[in-house]
């Protein structure tokens, strides 16, 4: 399992100083995998961790950094059913709906995305988890179940392989 911290694309304006540059790119492919990763990153830097922690959550306040989460691979614990769930759900409560799916155990993200019309109906983006396609498709109908009334149409879009997951570069 990995630590990612997630960026958004900065540009040359986003104000960042150097030390905070410095941050960036000692975290940028995640965080060093040992006990204490914020005391690693400061004495690789030399400056107090501390001073990382606060600047972190400086950057995070100003949404520099999106998130500071674990990363786990799937795969590897046995989930071999992954599938982004895509669904068609009024605009006018995607952010109600999207809350709720997203507070699911068994989905590890959920968000907004626009429509294609005519060929891409679907607004609402969830990812599920499951050991196998069978589980998976048991959790995709808890998920029209919530939706209720609300859900126009859905499918499950399967993972074929693993692609390597990385966030912005600097």
């Amino acid at each position: 399992m990995d630590v990612a911290v997630e960026y958004k694309l900065l540009s040359d304006e986003a104000g960042l100083d150097e030390i905070e540059r410095k941050i960036i790119y000692a975290t940028q492919a995640g965080l060093p995998l040992v006990a204490r990763p914020y005391d690693a990153i400061a004495e690789q830097l030399g400056i107090s961790m501390q001073e990382v922690v606060s600047r972190l959550r400086r950057m995070l306040q100003r949404g520099i950094i999106r998130r500071i989460a674990a990363v786990p691979n799937h795969y590897a614990l046995g989930y071999k059913g992954n599938g982004m769930t895509v669904w068609d759900v009024p605009d006018d409560k995607i952010t109600e709906l999207g809350q709720q799916v997203g507070e699911l155990d068994f989905v590890s993200h959920c968000y907004h995305r626009p429509r294609i019309m005519p060929d891409w109906p679907y607004n609402l983006f969830a990812m599920v988890h499951a050991h196998n396609r069978e589980e998976a498709m048991v959790l995709v109908t808890k998920i029209a179940a919530l939706l209720g009334e609300n859900e126009s149409g859905h499918d499950v879009l399967f993972s074929q392989r693993i692609l390597k997951k990385t966030g912005m570069r600097l």
